[in-house]
């Protein structure tokens, strides 16, 4: 069995969250702690794990990683486009998403707000516990202040000014953008100070379990908070604490990190745990959770490439161009092209078990057009995705990142010939060339132009891009800005504070005194 799956009981069985380990049926029915039946929850150690593994659940629903999360991360950004035919998902990536239809941003943001919800009954119910295990206290207590902080540091990230939810109540004012990144800090401060290397280690009931959170994670994603507020010394010095676990390496393989192959790896520090086996058949679109749902993603349909899925995100002809621009040491294209993407190659390329040119040799648009291929089942298990139901983990954070982020974060505090040194081991994985070689004693300007493009070829389709785009100005640079233009006609459509979400109408409506983002 691929994964453990956590049911609670609400007078019916659903799931949780996935978790890796064997268990027998009969260990996987628990308590709901989100109904009437809280009052006689929260008084034993089970009692305490099944909780956060229900704030783990609100990551596998449609608001956020079953589908909704990745393509509001995608869409904005220069690698990707969308030519769907439902205006929802198409006016993402123009900039243009409609304050009267909340579909996918609304379900977002409530998503992330269960999310927090269900985080909040964690770490108000669990500290009165009599425990057992007092480090089994600690690392349930350490998750959700990391869950806690990582479903508000998508709703700060994408929505701005939001509500800062840290205790359970019917109302909660709408903060500052600059109150929600504080918070999150403080969640992932405490969440690394509470949470172990990895479960291999430990005992109790959570012994052994791959897919919960670590204290990698929280100091990955406490420095990518520091990163997203310009503070790059403190960001340095997590990253650095990070890279000094010894825990994390880069893959040989850059495409094992969008299979199902070699999931929760070494260079994996979070990703959400998807399963084919997990549960039932039906697609958990938000709500009560049913019995029926499995715990499956969407995502592979939603980009799949025309026949085989759906096609609502394509990646950018400027992307394919950029692959091109630099060789590797055995003169080939570099191999990050083939893995992001299908497209007429030179030689052939199979999809699906079939070959690209000869499946689309009568449609000369889809012959010369390019389809994604991160997170495809394309490899031969299956014939398409329009079963909806995709098991391979979405990747939240890679050590891939972690090693680019904190080359940046030298370059801007004043070491640029220290950060060659991490860019070149993300880039030796595909055999590029010496960087200092080829681009010896960059400036720091050139360096940070030089990060972007490693950043863009390491990361599409994976939800970067556009935060970088937004953290970096070149929103509200001129010259930058006509460049993206050029490369990606959705940005036509840009105007200023476009680069957020519209506040949903129904958080407006319920919670008095909202202020809607600017320019909607």
């Amino acid at each position: 069995m691929k994964h453990k799956i956590y049911n609670y009981l609400a007078g019916f069985f659903s799931l949780a969250i996935i978790t890796t380990s064997c268990v027998n049926d009969e260990d996987l029915i628990q308590v709901d702690p989100n109904n009437n039946a809280v009052d006689s929850f929260w008084k034993t150690d089970s009692d305490a794990l099944q909780g956060v593994n229900a704030a783990y659940g609100s990551l596998l629903t449609d608001g956020t990683y079953m589908r909704s999360t990745p393509l509001l991360l995608d869409l904005k950004g220069d690698d990707c486009r969308s030519n769907s035919p439902w205006p929802a998902m198409a006016n993402v990536g123009k900039f243009n998403s409609n304050v009267s239809d909340a579909a996918i941003y609304g379900w977002a943001f409530e998503t992330y707000y269960q999310g927090i919800f269900r985080a909040n009954q964690v770490l108000t119910n669990v500290p009165s516990i009599d425990f057992t295990d007092a480090a089994l206290k600690n690392r349930i207590l350490g998750q959700a202040y990391f869950l806690r902080g990582l479903y508000l540091f998508h709703a700060v990230n994408m929505f701005k000014n939001v509500p800062v939810p840290t205790q359970l109540a019917a109302i909660y004012p709408q903060k500052t953008e600059a109150e929600g990144w504080a918070q999150v800090i403080s969640d992932f401060k405490m969440a690394a100070e509470l949470l172990p290397k990895s479960y291999t280690e430990v005992s109790g009931l959570d012994a052994g379990e791959k897919g919960r959170a670590t204290k990698g994670a929280a100091l990955g994603y406490l420095g990518k908070a520091y990163l997203f507020t310009k503070d790059f010394t403190n960001a340095r010095d997590t990253f650095k604490e990070v890279i000094d676990l010894g825990v994390y390496s880069l893959v040989s393989n850059y495409r094992d990190n969008f299979t199902e192959t070699n999931e929760n790896n070494s260079e994996s520090l979070f990703e959400v745990q998807f399963s084919r086996e997990a549960g039932g058949v039906d697609l958990g679109w938000g709500g009560a959770p049913a019995s029926g749902w499995g715990k499956t993603s969407a995502r592979a349909i939603t980009y799949g490439p025309r026949d085989f899925g759906f096609t609502d995100v394509q990646p950018t002809r400027a992307l394919f161009d950029e692959f091109h621009q630099e060789l590797t040491l055995s003169g080939a294209i570099d191999p990050r092209l083939d893995a992001t993407m299908f497209y007429n190659k030179p030689g052939g390329m199979q999809l699906y078990g079939q070959d690209f040119a000869t499946k689309y040799a009568s449609n000369s648009g889809d012959l010369n057009d390019l389809f994604c291929r991160k997170y495809q089942n394309s490899d031969g298990q299956k014939v398409n995705e329009f079963d909806w139901r995709s098991g391979i983990n979405e990747r939240l954070l890679r050590y891939a990142d972690i090693l680019l982020m904190y080359a940046e974060c030298l370059n801007e505090t004043g070491n640029t010939a220290g950060a060659y040194t991490y860019i070149q081991m993300v880039r030796d994985r595909v055999n590029l060339p010496v960087l200092s070689v080829v681009k010896p004693n960059m400036t720091k300007e050139q360096m940070r132009e030089q990060i972007g493009h490693e950043r863009f070829l390491e990361f599409p389709l994976e939800g970067h891009r556009f935060d970088d785009i937004r953290r970096w100005g070149w929103l509200q640079d001129p010259v930058k800005l006509v460049w993206l233009k050029a490369r990606d006609a959705e940005f036509n459509s840009y105007a200023a504070g476009r680069e957020f979400f519209p506040i949903p109408q129904l958080e407006r409506d319920n919670n008095p005194g909202t202020i809607q983002n600017d320019s909607y």
